[in-house]
């Protein structure tokens, strides 16, 4: 029956691609992308999908004289592909069983299957909680901010299985499914088989066999409060609807601007009052990302609830007004080293102290032990993978300045557009990590305005990280000119107690800037 169920699952994915591809014929061009990328992913031949290959095969460019560094078809058509996607799951297929996307740094085609509600995954409310849902305000709307998307071409011709194709699928799930028994079936005749529920404490011991690289789960992401089709952030990824909780009410947030992040969709709503989580997580350490935003009110600045993960205390005493610095500012909290309790769930709970507990979105990301994973930002309204293939997240942490929206040619790097942009002015970023690490900061910069001399002078300022002086009086011109790429790296930084990495950014002469920035965890 696991072996029927499995095919099953690969041939509803192979349907909604094409069914995809037949709705989106309004764009030739994407069509023959969709469909390339697909039947390479179908014939388990995805070590051929490249940006090369496809710039060559799908767009016709010349396999003797193609660069990538200063060719971007394949990837403009990607996001341009991605952006089609977006659009497409809000609308014609919000009702969909399986959502198809192509995934920020990558070619290749992804497949979410949205789980059946039930009563063991979603505790049924309260007939309170319903009766304020029901007067809550319309919570199914779109992302006014959301990009949009549209179409392809017509099926592929002669595309469907081989016979031989699922004889060898078949035989290979069998395999897969045997030995995921054996696997099983020797972890519970294990003594001391017991997971654990530690904050910061090491990974339970049978997890120490298991993949550490998290690709045997996948991330969960909740808006909270939230009742509709899945939503999709700056960087693509997939967010879904409230689940999981029982007690508290959900709302609508007031429609007022959100600072500090490129997705205020994240926090559109909330989940109110005290109330709990269980979610059901696979085996191995997750990274948890909590976010919250404060209300415009007198009593947000004295209120203080409790946030547990486990039945123990993560946040004890928490204030998001104080946490984030100001009412209606994004707030984001990161813990590493998270795991399932021995029951195979993992249990959050907010509870009150003097006020009213909330929470705008969860997310859980599989990681390694107590290490969180790199953060990196480019200064662009979208995300970038560089030559290495890391994926660089659109900008977001950020208050105060401007962000340039004319890209410049850089030289003296292998990832061009990564400087192609900046943000300028006087601002301030606060990037959040685990308060318990230290971390090696990497700041990216290139003098796009001032091209030629007396280029000296004319641009310094300070940067600073936790009041920390990291650069005085800094001139970029003075020491890479203009137009060329500029890392300054620190090392052993360490974050506040809101656990923040709080960058201040102060002109001295004209305007303070920054291109990229990345941060790394240094713990081993």
């Amino acid at each position: 029956m696991a072996v029927k169920s499995t095919l099953h699952s690969i041939e509803s994915e192979r349907a909604e691609w094409e069914t995809v591809i037949a709705d989106l014929s309004r764009t030739p061009r994407l069509a023959k992308l969709l469909r390339h990328v697909g039947e390479l992913y179908f014939a388990n031949r995805v070590d051929e999908i490249s940006e090369f290959q496809i710039a060559t095969t799908v767009f016709g460019r010349s396999e003797l004289v193609f660069d990538p560094s200063t060719d971007s078809i394949a990837r403009v058509e990607a996001h341009r592909l991605r952006k089609r996607l977006k659009e497409y799951y809000e609308k014609e297929g919000r009702d969909h069983s399986v959502v198809m996307s192509l995934p920020p740094g990558s070619y290749i085609p992804s497949f979410f299957h949205r789980p059946e509600a039930s009563a063991a995954q979603q505790p049924a409310n309260d007939t309170a909680g319903t009766a304020d849902l029901a007067a809550a305000e319309s919570v199914g709307l779109t992302d006014p901010s959301a990009e949009k998307q549209g179409g392809s071409a017509e099926p592929a011709k002669g595309s469907g299985w081989r016979p031989g194709r699922k004889v060898i699928w078949a035989a290979g799930v069998a395999i897969l499914l045997l030995a995921i028994g054996i696997v099983v079936l020797r972890r519970q005749m294990t003594p001391d088989n017991q997971r654990g529920a530690q904050i910061g404490a090491a990974a339970p011991a049978e997890s120490a066999a298991a993949p550490q690289t998290g690709q045997d789960r996948a991330p969960i992401r909740l808006l909270c409060g939230y009742d509709g089709a899945p939503r999709i952030d700056s960087s693509g990824a997939y967010w879904e609807a409230d689940r999981y909780f029982s007690g508290g009410i959900p709302r609508a947030r007031p429609d007022t601007y959100i600072t500090r992040t490129s997705d205020p969709m994240l926090f559109d709503h909330w989940r109110l009052l005290e109330m709990k989580y269980d979610i059901p997580l696979k085996q191995g350490p997750y990274e948890l990302h909590l976010y919250f935003v404060a209300p415009t009110n007198d009593e947000a600045s004295k209120s203080y609830s409790e946030v547990l993960v486990n039945g123990k205390a993560l946040l004890p005493a928490f204030n998001i007004r104080d946490d984030a610095e100001g009412a209606d500012v994004a707030d984001e909290r990161i813990f590493r080293d998270i795991y399932a309790a021995e029951d195979g769930k993992l249990h959050l709970g907010f509870t009150s102290k003097n006020s009213t507990p909330s929470v705008s979105a969860i997310e859980l990301i599989p990681s390694i032990p107590h290490k969180q994973l790199p953060i990196r930002l480019v200064t662009q309204s979208s995300g970038f993978t560089d030559h290495l293939g890391n994926f660089w997240h659109s900008d977001t942490y950020g208050m105060g300045g401007t962000v340039s929206d004319q890209p410049q040619v850089v030289a003296g790097t292998p990832d061009p557009k990564l400087y192609a942009q900046e943000r300028f002015g006087h601002f301030t970023y606060s990037i959040p990590v685990d308060v318990r690490g230290h971390y090696t900061l990497n700041l990216h910069f290139a003098e796009l305005y001032w091209a030629a001399d007396p280029g000296v002078g004319r641009r310094v300022f300070n940067v600073y990280c936790n009041g920390r002086v990291l650069l005085e009086n800094f001139d970029i011109f003075k020491e890479a000119g203009s137009l060329h790429a500029l890392v300054k790296t620190f090392n052993h930084l360490k974050p506040s107690t809101e656990g923040k990495l709080d960058l201040t950014f102060e002109p001295i002469e004209n305007f303070a800037t920054i291109s990229a920035i990345e941060v790394i965890d240094e713990s081993e």
